[in-house]
């Protein structure tokens, strides 16, 4: 059994080691440490190696001078009695010179803070259609900050930022969403596809339409090339005795036996030429040029009767 002493001094090393590990502490960066004496408050130490009387002081608490974020969850109806969830994130930390606030006048921060963002989104969303909560996120964060920040500042606390990261309505109600911006897209698409099958429309009537112009600009030349051989064939004719109308139906007459050839060398052509005799060619080009006198005679009358009313 080992004696008296040896215990004492047994028991007198291991109670200056304990008070030596009592009178030191260590306070994290960017931290302050609360210090109690008898249970009253008696300072606050800052980060590095502090001292405290053993057994009379005593670390109350540490509190974090970091910027900290909160996650709210918060549902809510909006102005057209849509439900929605919205995600706010909360930014804050504890002022430096306001640590005595922060740890003895609020019991719980975070509690404090989640009642102010629940209060200040039902009051802000029931005001705005679901577009609109969309569109104007960024004026319900500013709303958030500003209140809670006017609230919580008299405890030391600094709202740094409010963000609303997410806004989640009903599945229906974005399943409807997505129905309503389909239908818009496709819209949209039949009437691109509307357009570009009108160009399509128009540029090919245009075509067309310069097509016959130049079609009949080509008949028009036709013609008058053949009206040009047959005064100059008249012409000849003349110089060989043979008088404008009997050349006139020897022109009509060849005319008619050179279309007949066209129409001889075809073989699988159906068309029937009526009248077919030589006789008629004769016929024709009486018929013709009674038509022609009778239209000269016609304009001839029509200028006499504009002279005479002009006259009266």
């Amino acid at each position: 059994m080992p004696p008296i002493s040896a215990i004492i001094t047994v028991a007198i090393f291991l109670f200056i080691i304990l008070t030596v590990l009592g009178l030191f502490f260590l306070v994290k960066q960017q931290s302050s440490a609360i210090v109690e004496r008898f249970g009253r408050f008696h300072s606050i130490r800052q980060s590095g190696l502090n001292l405290k009387i053993p057994v009379i002081d005593r670390v109350a608490g540490r509190i974090s001078l970091k910027i900290q974020q909160l996650d709210v969850l918060v549902e809510t109806k909006t102005f057209d009695d849509v439900f929605v969830k919205l995600k706010v994130s909360v930014q804050f930390r504890i002022l430096p010179d306001s640590v005595y606030d922060a740890f003895y006048k609020l019991e719980n921060p975070y509690d404090q803070i989640t009642s102010y963002v629940f209060d200040t989104v039902r009051a802000e969303v029931p005001k705005l259609k679901l577009d609109d909560v969309f569109v104007r996120k960024d004026d319900i964060a500013n709303a958030i900050k500003h209140e809670i920040s006017e609230a919580m500042e008299t405890y030391g606390y600094e709202i740094v930022k409010a963000l609303v990261t997410d806004i989640d309505p009903d599945q229906a109600v974005k399943d409807a969403m997505n129905r309503i911006n389909a239908s818009e897209r496709e819209k949209t698409a039949a009437e691109y596809e509307g357009e570009a099958e009108r160009i399509k429309i128009v540029a090919k009537a245009t075509a067309e339409a310069e097509s016959k112009r130049l079609q009949g600009r080509g008949i028009a030349d036709q013609r008058r090339e053949i009206a040009r051989g047959i005064e100059e064939s008249v012409e000849v004719l003349n110089k060989v005795g043979i008088n404008s109308q009997e050349a006139s139906a020897l022109i009509v007459v060849t005319q008619h036996y050179d279309t007949l050839q066209s129409m001889g060398e075809n073989v699988n052509s159906n068309l029937i030429l009526l009248p077919n005799s030589p006789s008629q060619a004769s016929e024709m080009l009486s018929t013709m040029v009674t038509s022609f006198t009778a239209s000269q005679q016609m304009g001839e009358t029509m200028k006499k009767q504009n002279k005479e009313t002009k006259k009266k």
